[in-house]
């Protein structure tokens, strides 16, 4: 079976955005995005998370003020106490203050993915992913005064994802958790409030997992091994993993993934600015193959979003990627 080429999610933004980020402008800009990917030779392509874009807030991608800002029971305006009990959370420290203050009941709100998703269907005719935060990341970031319990929480705000991913009819839709790699011990009530939304997709399931990307550096510390059982449980049909950054040596720990579960392979590196050759990503694609078996690697990608890079560097990186992707199957 052939490998695909996709993205994680995230383009660096057209700089046009920063002055003016009418709907038209926005359309155009998700547009270049989308036929860059295209011309790139991506496979799977997404929208760049233009959508997300806040021009109040260009250092930030949207990956979490986009969600929770919209959303019912969750105050995005607070005090210094909530500050303080905020960063006595342990494992936040790479964040000032806290994304919202949860105040009661969560609902949707004016939150509308599908209409994000209805904005950019019509504007490719390749295969399109949808990608959204997950409701571990988004519990972890908030402040808690209304339910008392962190599980009740993440189950309250992935019933909201799943009523809204249930209506995207997108080749892929995506869920992105960046805190659970350094916090296996959430892993029971992590998995439950996961797999609710990915219950509710109809479309094919990846989950992404990395060690974070925010100021081009890793959050989180820790090892695939000891996220096995919480890989092993998600009701997904592929990953979306960080390996090109870290290295390839615990792939063997992937030798005791379910099956039933494809292993997405990251193959460029986005913490660095220089691109990889063709050569090099089809060694590594060859690497991973021949210790995880055949058929074991639906998709090739960078490790996170490209949010971060300059545009010239993230559509050489994607270009590399085709290519390498090409050479290790031989269409030379």
């Amino acid at each position: 079976m052939s490998i695909q080429t996709t993205v994680v999610g995230s383009y660096p933004v057209p700089h046009w955005l920063l002055g003016d980020s009418s709907r038209g402008s926005l359309r155009d800009a998700i547009m270049v995005v989308l036929k860059t990917q295209e011309l790139a030779g991506i496979d799977v392509v997404a929208d760049g998370e233009l959508n997300r874009f806040d021009p109040s807030h260009p250092e930030t991608n949207g990956m979490i003020d986009y969600f929770v800002s919209r959303m019912d029971g969750i105050r995005t305006r607070y005090s210094v106490t909530d500050i303080e009990r905020f960063r006595a959370d342990a494992g936040l420290n790479y964040r000032s203050d806290p994304a919202g203050i949860v105040t009661s009941e969560v609902g949707e709100g004016t939150l509308n993915l599908p209409r994000d998703f209805e904005f950019t269907r019509n504007l490719t005719r390749h295969p399109l992913k949808f990608t959204c935060t997950g409701p571990h990341m988004l519990t972890k970031v908030l402040t808690d005064r209304h339910y008392g319990d962190r599980a009740r929480l993440a189950m309250a705000i992935a019933a909201v994802l799943r009523r809204q991913l249930a209506a995207i009819d997108a080749s892929v839709v995506q869920v992105d958790e960046a805190n659970i790699s350094g916090h296996p011990e959430d892993r029971e009530w992590a998995l439950e409030a996961i797999n609710h939304v990915l219950d509710g997709v109809r479309a094919r399931r990846g989950v992404h997992v990395c060690f974070g990307n925010y100021g081009g550096q890793s959050i989180q510390k820790g090892f695939w091994k000891d996220l096995m059982p919480f890989l092993n449980g998600l009701h997904c049909d592929h990953l979306i993993l960080e390996f090109a950054r870290r290295g390839y040596g615990e792939l063997d720990s992937f030798r005791d993934l379910d099956p039933r579960i494809g292993l997405g392979l990251s193959v460029v590196d986005i913490k660095d600015n220089g691109i990889e050759s063709p050569d090099l990503i089809a060694s590594r694609i060859e690497h991973a193959a021949k210790i995880l078996g055949p058929g074991r690697i639906p998709f090739v990608h960078p490790d996170c979003g490209f949010w971060m890079l300059q545009r010239s560097v993230a559509d050489g990186k994607m270009r590399a990627l085709a290519l390498g992707r090409d050479l290790y199957e031989g269409k030379k």
